[in-house]
């Protein structure tokens, strides 16, 4: 039986395409250095990943974000206006700590201190983007970060993001970001390299 291809035409991403959207993510971020650090237990982190994505779009990206997604990847934005809104409440902070468990505490500190260093200027926030490694080297998220990146330059705006991935570091940079620095988090967790990238005018990467 032959497999359908998967399109890499961007799509709103609405709460109906949980699923899909929270199935991807968890495949995309297995081996994201921070994430595995949320989650530990290889056997049980492509679940846990899921039900943390699923909170994460239905409760805040999806209301308060700019959600888009193809039929193997997901990217949540939030422009300026959206980013006060987009900050958890206190019904989404208490499933994160329960899907969380014991690791609940290492993750509020790492919000706390990615915080911390985040920008003060009007910008456009990249809080997500991944693709499912089965679709890899098929465009599915350089897609959606053109996407995003061209809403962004249509605004006048920088675009600023947080990776804990080293081989992602040269990807976005492709895409016209540069590193502002890296940041250990507390209790043992990955480095986090916070990156930016200029408005553009015309035709982007």
């Amino acid at each position: 039986m032959t497999r359908m291809p998967m399109t890499n035409t961007p799509k709103t991403a609405t709460v109906d395409d949980a699923q899909l959207v929270s199935r991807t993510l968890a495949r995309a971020f297995g081996d994201d250095p921070m994430m595995r650090w949320f989650f530990p237990e290889d056997a049980s982190r492509e679940a846990g990943l899921g039900r943390y994505f699923t909170t994460l779009f239905t409760r805040q990206y999806a209301r308060h974000g700019v959600c888009e997604r193809t039929d193997a990847a997901a990217a949540f934005w939030v422009a300026p206006e959206g980013q006060e809104k987009a900050v958890p409440d206190a019904e989404t902070i208490q499933e994160l700590q329960d899907i969380l468990g014991d690791r609940a505490g290492l993750f509020r500190d790492a919000v706390e201190a990615a915080a911390e260093h985040g920008p003060k200027e009007a910008h456009w926030y990249l809080a997500v983007i991944g693709a499912d490694p089965a679709a890899r080297g098929q465009g599915h998220g350089s897609v959606l970060l053109r996407s995003g990146l061209a809403q962004a330059d249509a605004s006048g705006l920088p675009v600023y993001l947080e990776s804990s991935k080293p081989s992602n570091i040269p990807v976005y940079e492709h895409f016209g970001f540069t590193v502002l620095g890296e940041a250990q988090l507390p209790g043992g967790g990955p480095v986090l390299w916070s990156m930016r990238r200029e408005p553009r005018s015309g035709a982007g990467a």
